[in-house]
């Protein structure tokens, strides 16, 4: 556990000339975190909880490089506490006992509280977030997790409900320009360090960085570092050329099991269903550069082909689903035509949901009525007994009739009049309803 604590409490400002630029920069009080304004600004209870030492169980939940650590390195330069750092990506529940173990005594022999701070607390399953409660309960422990998934999915419901929830942002590009023009000129922990002369540079570079940042202190603070080594000689300037070198290929913010993941489908979905493909192809797209499994993306366009077109254009669901057959053939590269093809018919063509809709009444039906008795018009005869029983008694035939169709009761009794297929009023689904309608009120 010392190794864990030196660790958290090197990164917050006392990490040798060695460390990364991110972990040397790291605030080591409140004033000097940039960003979470809405957290952390005058008169703010996270605030004033940490600068009156009062702090409850809480869970910070963010997106990488937010500020999430350091405000645990805040935490633990300013609490009279014992701060004891845990990670739930390399400590186990033997070594949590511990913890425990000694933040007990601590409390019954010295009379001193333990905040324990769980990095990546979504680590650890939700049985093992268990052996946290009783503690929290008895106040041998206040604890703060932090994590970067939805904590309604990643964290024990029990642990929640004993623990405020505190939703961190990612930073701005002006607060992310704020931290570099900070590192860049800091000569105790910055880059400034033992240069005789600041390094040059200009606005437009600062803002490219925090751009590339997309958000993330951590991602931001590199690239600067990076750009500053690859300066040809200590007096050159920073540039944009060298900001490019350092920065390479954008990586996408993006987990495919995580909340991220299923906010990018959302997008996509709900693009389609607003018939707007550039929107579509857009976030499309940001699944499959991020490296989404083209599978999945392809069984979403066959589900909404008939979940949001349905009737309104039948070929919808032909369309998605020969673009899953081709794609099974060809591939990538190549593959991503027919996903793409289909991905833009299916925005841009007419929308209905009456299947879905047809399909739940249905259910309901049959969970509030339960098995019916098939009218015995449409009940099979395949025997004498049967036929004299009146079993496909006064059935007639449709195609027998004009117009292949013939006023009869398909419906067993208790639902005669049902209507659960209400088809709307969009591509073909308008003539389906025009048909539909002129049925059902006894004309061919």
């Amino acid at each position: 556990m010392a190794g864990q604590q030196q660790s958290l409490l090197s990164s917050a400002g006392r990490a040798g000339a060695g460390a990364p630029l991110a972990d040397r920069m790291r605030p080591q009080r409140l004033s000097e975190v940039v960003g979470q304004r809405h957290l952390l600004g005058e008169g703010q209870l996270l605030a004033r909880a940490i600068q009156e030492d009062r702090l409850p169980s809480f869970i910070l939940w963010g997106p990488p490089g937010s500020g999430k650590t350091t405000l645990a390195a805040v935490v633990a330069q300013a609490t009279r506490s014992e701060f004891v750092p845990f990670s739930a990506v390399l400590g186990g529940v033997a070594e949590l006992r511990q913890i425990i173990k000694q933040a007990k005594e601590r409390r019954d022999y010295q009379g001193q509280s333990t905040i324990l701070f769980v990095d990546e607390i979504h680590r650890f399953n939700k049985a093992q977030q268990d052996a946290f409660l009783p503690h929290v309960e008895s106040g041998t422990i206040r604890l703060i997790g932090a994590t970067t998934e939805n904590p309604s999915f990643a964290v024990n419901a029990a642990v929640l409900s004993r623990a405020r929830v505190f939703r961190m942002e990612p930073l701005t590009e002006a607060e992310l320009v704020s931290l570099l023009e900070r590192a860049l000129t800091d000569a105790t922990r910055g880059l400034a360090k033992g240069l005789e002369a600041p390094v040059t540079t200009e606005p437009e570079v600062l803002q490219a960085i925090a751009r590339f940042g997309a958000g993330d202190a951590r991602r931001a603070l590199g690239l600067l570092e990076t750009a500053f080594t690859l300066r040809p000689s200590p007096e050159a300037p920073l540039d944009l050329e060298l900001v490019k070198q350092a920065a390479g290929a954008p990586a996408l913010l993006y987990d495919k099991s995580g909340e991220e993941h299923y906010n990018v489908v959302s997008a996509l979905i709900k693009s389609m269903r607003g018939s707007d493909p550039d929107a579509a192809i857009y976030w499309l797209m940001r699944m499959l550069e991020a490296g989404d499994d083209p599978l999945f993306v392809l069984r979403r366009l066959m589900i909404f082909a008939s979940e949001d077109v349905g009737n309104a254009d039948p070929r919808a669901l032909s369309v998605a689903v020969d673009a899953d057959a081709a794609f099974r053939r060809m591939g990538m590269p190549e593959g991503l035509y027919p996903i793409a093809h289909a991905c833009l018919y299916l925005a841009s063509c007419p929308k209905s949901n009456a299947v879905g809709r047809a399909f739940t009444a249905a259910k309901e039906a049959i969970q509030r009525y339960g098995a019916l008795p098939v009218p015995l018009s449409l009940r099979n005869a395949p025997t004498q007994l049967m036929k004299d029983e009146g079993y496909g008694s006064g059935y007639q035939y449709p195609h027998d009739h004009p117009g292949a169709w013939v006023e009869a009761q398909y419906l067993p009794d208790a639902l005669v009049g049902a209507r659960f297929y209400q088809p709307g009023e969009q591509g073909l689904e308008k003539a389906i309803s025009e048909r539909l309608a002129r049925l059902r009120g006894g004309d061919r």
